[in-house]
């Protein structure tokens, strides 16, 4: 499949094993996974890195084989889940060190481009939560109000 921007294809990678139970050498049972997941939310950790230190640390290599659960589910049903999505906190993340760099260099065309690619991005997110009900019908994506959000 091709990329969305650029001219080219994307990159092939393995992908990992289909299993539909939970390999015989990991011990832990579900309760403990999700309270490890809890104190690593507690923590700040992400769910990105918490898959990646539950498989790295613990030696789980899919916790959703454990538990039944993705991490964030088992996180949204603790009644922590965040208001904005990982994913899309991440992309506006990106979007405000971006302006913050066209702010100082105006005549940087590249990121200037990589800004609005990043933006349609967000915005293509926030249609597609809206939709799913994960954000509110009325919620938007402003540029101006969005270093609010991130702290929030």
């Amino acid at each position: 499949m091709s990329r969305m921007y650029a001219r080219k294809k994307g990159k092939s990678r393995s992908t990992p094993p289909m299993r539909t139970t939970a390999p015989v050498w990991c011990t832990m049972s579900a309760e403990e996974v999700e309270k490890l997941i809890m104190v690593l939310w507690n923590q700040g950790k992400s769910s990105a890195v918490i898959g990646i230190i539950l498989r790295d640390t613990y030696g789980i290599p899919d916790s959703s084989l454990i538990t039944g659960k993705r991490v964030m589910d088992v996180v949204r049903e603790a009644g922590k889940a965040p208001s904005v999505p990982e994913d899309m906190k991440n992309l506006i993340r990106k979007a405000l060190k971006m302006r913050t760099h066209i702010s100082e260099n105006k005549k940087d065309n590249h990121n200037k481009r990589s800004l609005h690619l990043t933006e349609a991005k967000i915005r293509r997110l926030v249609k597609y939560y809206r939709k799913e009900g994960v954000l509110a019908v009325d919620w938007a994506y402003k540029p101006e109000t969005a270093e609010m959000l991130i702290e929030a």
